[in-house]
């Protein structure tokens, strides 16, 4: 496969976190007009799994559980002191703070889970 084939054919965020826990969030949110989707999957849309193996995707139907996925996903996209930057030209970069409070996805993913506990 050419270097131009990898190449992100239109403009999407995608980030990178890597951080004390592995994590491969398969979260997946349509908006549908306004009637967001949520689904989970065993894959992480790389051609070694896609091509390669059987994967599986379910919706969640769960209103609750769908806006748990949805709050842990934003969490993700927020973070700016582990997560990369993923670009067509692959360096890879950290997200810039532009002076905003520091955010550490993992540790604001527990405390968002560790709250709900009580």
């Amino acid at each position: 496969m050419q270097s131009e084939n990898k190449k992100f054919k239109a403009p999407i965020k995608a980030i990178s976190i890597i951080d004390e826990y592995l994590e491969h969030a398969r979260v997946w949110v349509f908006h549908n007009r306004g009637e967001q989707k949520v689904y989970i999957s065993s894959a992480d849309w790389m051609i070694r799994n896609i091509e390669h193996r059987v994967e599986a995707t379910c919706p969640i139907k769960n209103e609750d559980l769908k806006q748990e996925l949805i709050d842990i996903l934003n969490i993700q996209l927020k973070d700016n002191t582990k997560a990369r930057i993923l670009n067509n030209e692959l360096n890879n970069e950290y997200v810039k703070r532009k002076d905003k409070e520091e955010i550490r996805s993992q540790e604001e993913i527990y405390n968002y889970l560790a709250n709900k506990t009580y």
